[in-house]
């Protein structure tokens, strides 16, 4: 198993959709890159991500590169739907270096390129989200959503 942490707006919503992807093993809610230890009122930089546990026999990088660009905009900084803020840029992190180059790679060899806004960095600090933001969709589905009905749906119809 492999591990890589996906950064895509509100992490309700990303967690909500990712743990569906056929080849995901687990999921957590939480914050990557920030700047303190701790996650204080203001998120000292953090964005909001999802630790995503990953089978590469059955699914690879830029699959999960690809499902990631099923749900966000690519083009928008620090903003993915009505949610606006540093903590809601989108991004790629990840300790295995491998990880960050197919991510490059998958961005690289896009035409739009240049407009694209997601960051692929090295994982530096990760924070688990408190419980209560932990699968929050399972727990109150009518929560507000960046992600439309239909992707959130997309494998649960599958499997």
């Amino acid at each position: 198993m492999e591990t890589i942490y996906l950064a895509g707006g509100c992490l309700w919503g990303v967690q909500a959709f990712v743990k569906t992807i056929p080849g995901v093993v687990k999921t957590e809610a939480g914050r990557a890159n920030g700047t303190s230890d701790t996650l204080d009122g203001a998120y000292s930089g953090y964005a909001e991500c999802v630790k995503t546990v990953f089978d590469p026999e059955k699914i690879s990088v830029e699959e999960l590169m690809d499902h990631l660009f099923m749900i966000i905009d690519p083009y928008s900084v620090n903003k993915q739907g009505i949610d606006i803020g540093e903590k809601y840029r989108t991004g790629v992190y990840s300790e295995n270096e491998e990880h960050l180059i197919l991510a490059q790679r998958y961005i690289d060899v896009r035409p739009d390129r240049a407009k694209i806004a997601v960051e692929i960095k090295s994982l530096v600090h990760y924070i688990p989200s408190a419980e209560e933001h932990q699968d929050h969709l399972d727990k109150w589905p009518e929560d507000y959503c960046h992600i439309p009905l239909e992707l959130m749906n997309k494998y649960k119809k599958e499997n």
